[in-house]
C-alpha cells in the first residue's frame, strides 16, 4: 500500500497477466484518509496502450474508489517480460459538493496555494499460464527420469495389472495362431482328398469307356459272323 497525506493507494504496482493477443486488466483502490473531498487524476506514459476507468473522479471523506486499468491486446511479448510503462496518480483537495464532472486538468497544476500529491506506480507483467515448477537437482534441458522405486504403490499395482494383461494377451495370441495353423492344415488335407477323389473318378470314367467300346466290338463281330453264315447258306442252296 502506498500512503500519502490525502489518500492511500493499493496495490503499490499494477500487475497484468500477460498473454499475447488478449486484453488484460487489473485494478487499484484509492482511499480518502482526510475529512475533505479529494479529486484524483490518473495518467500513464503509454495512453494508447491502456484504458483507465475512471481516469478522474472525486473521493468523499473516508470513502474509497476503485480504478480499473485495461491493457490492450499485445502482438509481441517484451524482452524478459520487463515493462517500462509507468502510471501517475495525482490528488488534490477540492471543495465540498465537487463532482467528477467538475474535475478539470487545471486543478492539478502546481501552484503556491495548492497542494498536489503524486504517486508513481510501475507496471509488472506476470505470465497468464505460469510453467510448472522444475524439480530440484534437474539440469537445464534435462528432465529427471523417475525410477520404478519412485512410483507410488497404486502406480506399482497398475503396472502389475498391465503386465498380467499383456501376458494374457500373449497367451490368447498363441492360441489363436495354433488354431489358425490347425485350420490351415485341415484345409490342405481337404484339398488333397478332393484332388484324389477327382483322379479316381477320372480313372473310373476311362475304364467304363473301355468296357463299353469292347462290348460294341464283340457284338459287331457276332453280327458280321451271323450275316456271313446267312449269306453262305443262301449261296449253298442256290
Amino acid at each position: 500500500m502506498t500512503t500519502g497525506d490525502l489518500i492511500n493507494i493499493h496495490p503499490t504496482e499494477l500487475k497484468f497477466p500477460f498473454e499475447l493477443k488478449k486484453q488484460s486488466s487489473c485494478s487499484m483502490q484509492l482511499t480518502n484518509k482526510t475529512t475533505q473531498c479529494v479529486a484524483f487524476k490518473v495518467k500513464t506514459t503509454s495512453p494508447r496502450k491502456y484504458c483507465v476507468r475512471p481516469n478522474t473522479g472525486v473521493v468523499l471523506p473516508g470513502d474509497s474508489c476503485n480504478v480499473t486499468v485495461t491493457m490492450q491486446a499485445q502482438k509481441e511479448a517484451p524482452l524478459d517480460m520487463q515493462c517500462k510503462d509507468k502510471f501517475l496518480v495525482q490528488t488534490v483537495i477540492v471543495s465540498d459538493g465537487t463532482s467528477s464532472k467538475d474535475v478539470l486538468a487545471e486543478m492539478f497544476t502546481k501552484e503556491a496555494s495548492r497542494v498536489i500529491e503524486e504517486f508513481k506506480l510501475r507496471v509488472v507483467y506476470i505470465p497468464a499460464n505460469p510453467p510448472s515448477p522444475v524439480p530440484e537437482g534437474s539440469e537445464e534441458g534435462n528432465s529427471p527420469r523417475p525410477s520404478l522405486n519412485d512410483f507410488p504403490s497404486h502406480n506399482a499395482s497398475l503396472f502389475d495389472d498391465m503386465s498380467r494383461t499383456f501376458e494374457q494377451t500373449n497367451e490368447k495370441s498363441s492360441e489363436a495362431w495354433s488354431m489358425i495353423s490347425k485350420l490351415t492344415e485341415e484345409k490342405t488335407n481337404a484339398i488333397q482328398q478332393s484332388q484324389q477323389l477327382r483322379r479316381e473318378l477320372e480313372m473310373l470314367r476311362r475304364e467304363s469307356s473301355k468296357k463299353q467300346s469292347g462290348g460294341h466290338s464283340l457284338l459287331f463281330m457276332l453280327l458280321v459272323g451271323l450275316l456271313g453264315c446267312f449269306f453262305g447258306y443262301i449261296l449253298n442252296r442256290t
